[in-house]
């Protein structure tokens, strides 16, 4: 008996040695690993576009977990229910992730708005009898509050080297924008041929500019009633939880397993409906073609 015991002792040890040392488990160890990775550069990307690369990801998980935690502390304390405490938990640890999601695709919206200003700067500049080079450093000045700092750079760079190209290729780099693509492009172009038609050139880009951010409102304002339905939608049946949590012998009937698959299960369909709506109504941003 114990030689038989010895035996499948030693065939155990010896599957879970043949085990770790696969090589296709090494593999696949390395490709969850490069996911991982993956994951991470996209929430780096995603902290960069809202205007928050400075911040941690781990700062930001530790917030999705410190407001999810909070929620689900305070509704325990008031229904005494663990699984009613839960569902709410979950949707608001996702609250700062979404923050950054709706402040990722404000951010170039915000910044879009901004443009027409600097060609009209650029514009009066060239007018005035700026060299366009002087003109694109003195939106440093007296340009856009947030666009400042990049012309400050492209001045440096331009006053250090003296190579207009690349000072260029510097501010576009910077500025990672599509609509400052356009622009650079043009400068650019207008730079190489030469002739008097610049003043033209930046007020029908102007032009061009103001009349797709108008559309573009437009556009937004009738899709916003979707996504405002959408939250409603969204909202409504937790904060009618909310309400019966005020009510522990009412709410507790959620206790039982059947309750916990009833709420854990109607947090992820609202979860998943929010995004699904979110992608379809959503307006195709606008992609860097000439980055």
């Amino acid at each position: 008996m114990g030689a038989l015991v010895g035996v499948v002792v030693g065939a155990g040890l010896l599957l879970i040695w043949l085990a770790l040392s696969d090589p296709s488990e090494r593999r696949a160890d390395r490709g969850l690993r490069e996911s991982r990775g993956r994951a991470g550069a996209r929430f780096a990307e995603l902290l960069r576009r809202s205007g928050a690369g400075q911040v941690n990801a781990g700062a930001v998980l530790g917030l999705c977990a410190g407001v999810g935690g909070a929620v689900a502390v305070v509704m325990f304390v008031v229904s005494g229910v663990a699984v009613v405490a839960a569902a709410p938990g979950l949707l608001a640890a996702y609250a700062p992730v979404a923050v950054l999601r709706g402040r990722a695709r404000q951010v170039p919206r915000e910044r879009g708005e901004l443009w027409p200003d600097v060609v009209d700067d650029l514009a009066s500049g060239v007018r005035a009898g700026l060299s366009l080079p002087e003109a694109l450093t003195r939106v440093g000045e007296r340009g856009p509050a947030p666009l400042r700092p990049d012309f400050v750079a492209f001045g440096a760079r331009y006053q250090r080297t003296g190579r207009f190209g690349d000072a260029l290729d510097e501010l576009k780099v910077a500025l990672a924008d599509p609509v400052g693509d356009r622009v650079v492009e043009a400068l650019r172009v207008a730079r190489e041929v030469g002739g008097g038609d610049l003043g033209s050139l930046l007020r029908s880009l102007s032009a061009f500019l103001r009349e797709d951010l108008r559309t573009r409102a437009e556009l937004e304002s009738r899709q916003s009633w979707t996504v405002n339905a959408a939250r409603l939608a969204v909202a409504a049946p937790w904060t009618v939880l909310a309400l019966m949590s005020f009510q522990r012998d009412v709410v507790g009937r959620y206790a039982s397993l059947a309750g916990a698959v009833v709420l854990l299960g109607g947090a992820a369909v609202c979860m998943l409906a929010y995004r699904l709506m979110a992608r379809i109504g959503r307006l195709p941003a606008e992609r860097r073609v000439l980055a």
